[in-house]
């Protein structure tokens, strides 16, 4: 199938579709394994005169399993180009790294994932690259701390761990205004539930350890890019600038694990949608939940904007108890549930984000992101939803 068809085709398509083999016709694709690839004098010669992707040079700079991967998850985030990563902080920093240099600035939601507040607040100021810090649900915030050397406006679709939604329009138009690159994590969301770069987003960055994979055994990370800001090359460059200089390709088995978690990413997706709108509208009626999060609730502060730009409202919800004691005494009495880190597995899994992924960042802080001690975030799994259901509420009641 030509690429042009293979883009045209609804998203479930596009998912299951993988060009077979060129040399066995296999539907399932190889595993190319080898970190060495033999040359010939003509290989040789092309390599010298500055080919890269074109062939085989060593498993740091490129796999074909890895490039096939790139390939699907191009097909579909609706991408022009794609990088894959060896995780998804991996695709965070290299994506930054490869926009930034010394002296530029960033601005940044307050609510982001633990680990990319940690790196922006703390490690990147090592490089006098320095970050500004809003609810970029709140346009006018972002547009005050804009600065004349700002070169990137980051987010996330939904945020971890309150589900704030963004209203990525007045995002986009203001990067224009100001010819700065947005750069979104679609982590929460995966490309079945948001596709932020036909909104107009620069760069999405993806955890494809979570929604994508979907099954808990491996990870990787993806930069997916679409823009009239930068260079059609732009990934390509990074590829050798920066990922392949800091070690951080993806390994070739982990690419096809990722390729062949993309195949069932529609219908994992769908259920779990269903069944974090059915927990989320049950918890907000149970007597010891004092406050749920949800995009797909009308008691969500954006919930208007995600009805608009959501398709779909998620697998992710958090929810709150009294307090942190009250939170793991919930989780360590499920059974069906898992206490976990992590997420976008087919199992549900569920942490304490004040304790868990946020626990370095100093309490102050956390709570001027909006996460107290007694939120519990949920990602929801293949499970029966009513089972789901009984198995919270039984947790629930050792409060």
């Amino acid at each position: 199938m030509k690429k042009e068809k293979r883009q045209a085709l609804h998203f479930d398509s596009k998912a299951v579709y993988c060009p077979p083999d060129e040399a066995t016709k296999s539907i399932a694709p190889p595993i190319i394994m080898s970190s060495s690839f033999q040359y010939d004098k003509e290989i040789f010669q092309r390599i010298v005169d500055g080919a890269r992707k074109e062939v085989n040079i060593y498993g740091r700079c490129g796999n074909p399993t890895e490039y096939q991967f790139e390939e699907q998850m191009m097909m579909i985030e609706g991408a022009d180009a794609c990088l894959a990563t060896a995780s998804g902080m991996a695709a965070i920093s290299v994506s930054l790294l490869g926009l930034l240099k010394s002296g530029d600035h960033i601005v940044c939601d307050w609510t982001t994932y633990s680990s990319t507040h940690e790196m922006l607040d703390h490690r990147i100021t090592d490089y006098n690259i320095n970050t500004s810090f809003v609810d970029t649900a709140d346009i006018e915030a972002v547009r005050s701390a804009i600065q004349p050397n700002t070169k990137v406006i980051y987010f996330e679709t939904i945020a971890n761990p309150t589900m704030k939604v963004a209203a990525i329009k007045p995002l986009v138009e203001l990067a224009h205004e100001h010819d700065i690159v947005l750069v979104c994590d679609n982590t929460f969301a995966s490309p079945y539930v948001m596709r932020p770069l036909e909104l107009g987003v620069d760069i999405v960055v993806e955890s494809a350890t979570k929604f994508i994979g979907g099954h808990s055994d491996v990870i990787g990370g993806t930069i997916c890019m679409k823009s009239d800001k930068l260079p059609a090359d732009f990934l390509e460059q990074i590829r050798w600038n920066t990922m392949v200089k800091l070690g951080a390709p993806i390994a070739p088995f982990n690419a096809w694990l990722l390729s062949r978690g993309i195949q069932t990413l529609s219908v994992r997706l769908e259920r779990q949608c269903q069944t974090a709108m059915k927990l989320a509208t049950h918890f907000e009626r149970h007597p010891q939940i004092s406050k749920v999060w949800y995009p797909g609730l009308e008691s969500h502060p954006q919930y208007e904007v995600a009805r608009k730009q959501m398709p779909k409202f998620g697998a992710m919800l958090t929810f709150e108890v009294k307090d942190a004691d009250a939170a793991l005494t919930v989780l360590d009495n499920l059974d069906l549930g898992c206490f976990s880190a992590s997420l976008g597995g087919v199992r549900t899994t569920t942490q304490i984000p004040a304790l868990m992924a946020f626990l370095d960042i100093p309490k102050e802080q956390r709570l001027e992101m909006g996460i107290k001690d007694g939120m519990i975030r949920v990602s929801t799994g293949l499970e029966d939803a009513d089972d789901l259901i009984a198995d919270f509420d039984t947790a629930l009641d050792k409060i």
